[in-house]
């Protein structure tokens, strides 16, 4: 079999009724999810749709002048929604999430084009977006978590980290722990899909390549890369944010300034 069945948009609204499913559960459990449920849905669908209008548009093109500006956006915002979770912020945290992702998404994206794959010329924008796009979507959730634990590791165990530092220990020193913790959570995701792709989920890349008539041994070769180019790029955006993190919160004097922690609810007001 070769190519791939195509959808009408009627087969789309099929699709999109089991969102119902979703509703009737959070009607039934008093959850009060609908009105996300229902933003969720409309966002997918928009958001899908005008990236495939892009996209069309971009591989028509085909220009280094148009590909990175996209991919850059790309970037720009996955930073954005890492640095827009958790409990608690401080200011800089998107600067450090944005930094954290680009340098760590970008730099294994550029080995992954140039030396594992090979592409000519460099910006095809058949591979070089989508590898781009799953490479930025895994880290951010990396960064996001790793941010999260690190900030929440020094509000739970403030009075032993001042502890630490009024006894003559180095702001890494009384940091360490938290930073480590935090590295940890941030890695879970990442170890853990690798420990059931192919056997309890088929990665997205993967299963597109055997629907459009692909080899399934080829299809695979090439998951095999962007999971390892995916583990690559999180565990090195996770240790550059939860770094940038401490930097921002232990000053060279080796003071934690935990006044700058603050909740995000309690910026949102002005506090």
């Amino acid at each position: 079999m070769s190519g791939f069945q195509d959808l009408s948009l009627f087969d789309i609204a099929l699709a999109a009724m089991l969102i119902l499913v979703n509703g009737a559960l959070s009607v039934a459990l008093d959850l009060r999810l609908e009105r996300k449920l229902l933003i969720a849905a409309v966002r997918t669908v928009v958001q899908l749709l005008l990236i495939g209008y892009v996209l069309g548009w971009v591989f028509a093109f085909n220009r280094w002048y148009v590909v990175l500006p996209l991919m850059a956006l790309m970037t720009i915002i996955a930073g954005l929604a890492a640095s827009d979770r958790g409990r608690r912020t401080y200011v800089g945290q998107r600067a450090d999430s944005i930094v954290s992702i680009w340098g760590s998404s970008w730099l294994i994206g550029a080995f992954g084009l140039f030396v594992v794959i090979r592409i000519h010329p460099w910006y095809e924008p058949q591979y070089a977006i989508p590898i781009l796009g799953m490479i930025l979507g895994n880290t951010l959730t990396g960064v996001s978590l790793g941010i999260e634990r690190m900030t929440e590791e020094l509000t739970a165990g403030r009075a032993a980290v001042e502890m630490s530092l009024a006894l003559g220990a180095t702001r890494w020193e009384a940091a360490q722990g938290p930073a480590r913790q935090a590295v940890r959570a941030g890695m879970i995701p990442t170890l853990n899909q690798m420990a059931v792709v192919g056997l309890v989920s088929l990665p997205g890349m993967m299963t597109g390549q055997v629907l459009a008539g692909q080899s399934p041994l080829q299809a695979v070769r090439y998951q095999i890369v962007i999971m390892f180019l995916i583990a690559a790029a999180s565990g090195l955006g996770v240790v550059g944010a939860v770094v940038m993190t401490y930097r921002r919160l232990f000053s060279p004097d080796h003071r934690f300034m935990a006044s700058k922690l603050v909740e995000r609810q309690a910026r949102k007001r002005g506090v």
